[in-house]
């Protein structure tokens, strides 16, 4: 998912390490947890598999150089390929994916958008068929917490049909 958001973030402009790493968790830090440990090896990853270039800049009279990496056309198709892929995972893994996906719904083709969505739509209500179909536990705060979830599921399903709605309007 690391992967997929610097992409998608590096899509927009060039940056340099700390800047990534500031912006992951401005915009996509309610899905992913983002740490220094992970950002400099991605990016040397990405940068060995052509997917990003790095260049090292001089800045002005501190001497302070910092390497500026900016997204390939190589890229470009792997951010989309990862973006339009729908793998088998966790149910929260899944969550937080369609989240940071949707952050950059806006660099897809609406038909593409279209189907992620609907994608989303139907893994939340076989989720919610899952829970309601189950009896609620007897503990209160085991039924409260239950309660939550259904409540969250039926809150998602409410606002893809509605971003769906409005997807069709455009």
């Amino acid at each position: 998912m690391l992967e997929l958001a610097a992409l998608g973030l590096l899509q927009r402009e060039p940056l340099h390490g700390y800047k990534l790493k500031q912006d992951l968790e401005l915009f996509v830090s309610s899905c992913i947890s983002v740490n220094y440990g992970a950002i400099y090896p991605l990016l040397k990853r990405l940068e060995e598999r052509g997917y990003i270039l790095g260049e090292r800049i001089e800045k002005g009279e501190t001497g302070i150089s910092r390497k500026i990496y900016q997204i390939t056309e190589k890229g470009r198709d792997r951010w989309r390929q990862k973006m339009l892929e729908l793998p088998k995972e966790s149910w929260v893994n899944s969550r937080s994916r369609f989240g940071i996906k949707f952050f950059f719904f806006s660099d897809l083709h609406p038909e593409e958008r279209q189907n992620l969505i609907d994608k989303r739509i139907i893994a939340c209500r076989l989720r919610l068929k899952e829970f309601e179909d189950k009896s609620i536990p007897g503990d209160p705060y085991r039924a409260n917490i239950w309660k939550r979830h259904l409540w969250l599921l039926r809150s998602e399903i409410d606002w893809l049909e509605d971003v769906r709605s409005q997807e069709g309007e455009s």
